[in-house]
């Protein structure tokens, strides 16, 4: 009885005793521990700052006071080799094995990008500073060469012709192109068969063809066999060769990504083969068409082989792409680049800084149209279904 009073007096007291464990918190209510992947916490800029200074550091000496080597190209290579190690020998101080692998990785992969954009910073950065010269006169991009001499003025003469030569052989080649690639996308993903083999194989090795071998085949069949002059509209024969390659390949992917249960209830409510693919496939594939559309024209674009052979050179204007000479900016480019004086020089890298933003233009455009996924419903489609169902009694 006398062990059983301090507890009674306790329990009276309203106190209790006291419990021997507290209650552990239900796992399933904790709350979310956002995970990011490739942080750099942990010690990993240190890490990072303290392999690149020692690597340095350690190319200086090899370079400068060891052993014979020159060089910058030598130097950066010998740099990231000793950094990548030291990154390595560093990780496995700090992590284990697993760790200081995946970190190790990181760092490639993200050298590798920072390497791409540094390099395509360059061409941009170069070509703009040897044609921004040119290309910040208006005359530039409203006038001919025709009565443009060599030593004249950077005032004088421009790439009028050329722009529009390109436009018109691009409209054409995308004209010929695009029917030819979606149709040959559609055979091989909706109607297959025996044949459908064949033709993806010989898609596929378009694909890798050199540029000049278009330009010669469009050479020899097109101008000296059938007996057509050197024209724009050669010129657009021999791009669509290039062009048409691409949209297959891209729009066969895109085809192939549509579900495969809206053919089915389309069967299912009657429709036939081809009216399914008219109807449901290629209406949900839009946005992907209209990508492997743009990124054809924009591989077309700049192709200057091709053009070389089959549309001819002329200084002045020829708006006609079926008579004639015609001029685009890769050939005008090819053209005037070999000229010793510096403002022809200047006016070529004018016409690549103009052609480089034609290229961007339709792979923002490229971008912007194909962004949604096969069967995602646009703002204005989703608008106008808001509507349609706020108008329903």
């Amino acid at each position: 009885m006398t062990t059983l009073e301090p507890a009674a007096r306790k329990a009276q007291q309203g106190t209790g005793p006291e419990p021997a464990s507290r209650p552990r918190s239900d796992p399933a209510n904790a709350p979310e521990v956002r995970v990011r992947l490739g942080a750099t916490g942990d010690g990993g800029i240190g890490a990072l700052a303290g392999a690149a200074g020692g690597s340095l550091a350690l190319t200086w000496l090899l370079f400068e006071r060891m052993l014979p080597l020159s060089g910058a190209f030598g130097f950066l290579v010998c740099w990231y080799l000793l950094f990548l190690g030291m990154l390595w020998g560093v990780g496995r101080l700090m992590w284990d094995a697993r760790t200081a692998r995946d970190r190790l990785i990181q760092t490639v992969v993200a050298t590798a990008g920072l390497l791409v954009v540094a390099l395509i910073a360059d061409q941009v950065g170069y070509v703009l500073f040897r044609g921004e010269h040119a290309a910040s006169h208006l005359n530039f991009f409203t006038q001919t060469m025709q009565s443009t001499a060599t030593l004249s003025p950077i005032t004088s003469g421009g790439a009028l012709n050329a722009i529009v030569g390109s436009l018109e052989q691009l409209g054409l080649a995308t004209l010929f192109a695009v029917p030819l690639g979606i149709a040959a996308a559609v055979f091989m993903s909706e109607i297959g068969g025996r044949l459908a083999r064949p033709v993806r194989t010989v898609v596929e090795a378009m694909t890798a063809l050199p540029s000049i071998v278009a330009g010669l085949f469009i050479l020899g069949v097109v101008i000296l066999t059938l007996g057509l002059e050197k024209s724009g509209f050669a010129a657009s024969l021999a791009l669509t060769v290039m062009m048409m390659p691409i949209v297959t390949r891209a729009a066969e992917v895109v085809i192939r990504l549509v579900p495969g249960t809206l053919r089915e209830a389309s069967y299912a409510l009657g429709g036939s083969q081809w009216r399914t693919v008219l109807s449901v496939v290629l209406p949900t594939a839009r946005p992907g068409l209209v990508t492997a559309v743009v990124l054809g024209m924009a591989r077309g674009v700049g192709e200057t082989s091709p053009v070389l052979l089959t549309s001819g050179f002329t200084s002045g204007m020829n708006a006609d792409p079926f008579s004639d000479h015609q001029v685009s900016l890769p050939l005008y480019i090819w053209n005037y680049v070999k000229y010793p004086a510096p403002d022809m020089v200047a006016r070529a890298f004018a016409a690549a800084l103009t052609l480089m933003v034609v290229v961007l233009v339709l792979f923002v455009t490229a971008r912007i149209l194909g962004g949604r996924r096969p069967g995602d419903l646009s703002r204005r489609q989703r608008r106008r279904i808001r509507r349609e169902m706020t108008a329903a009694p």
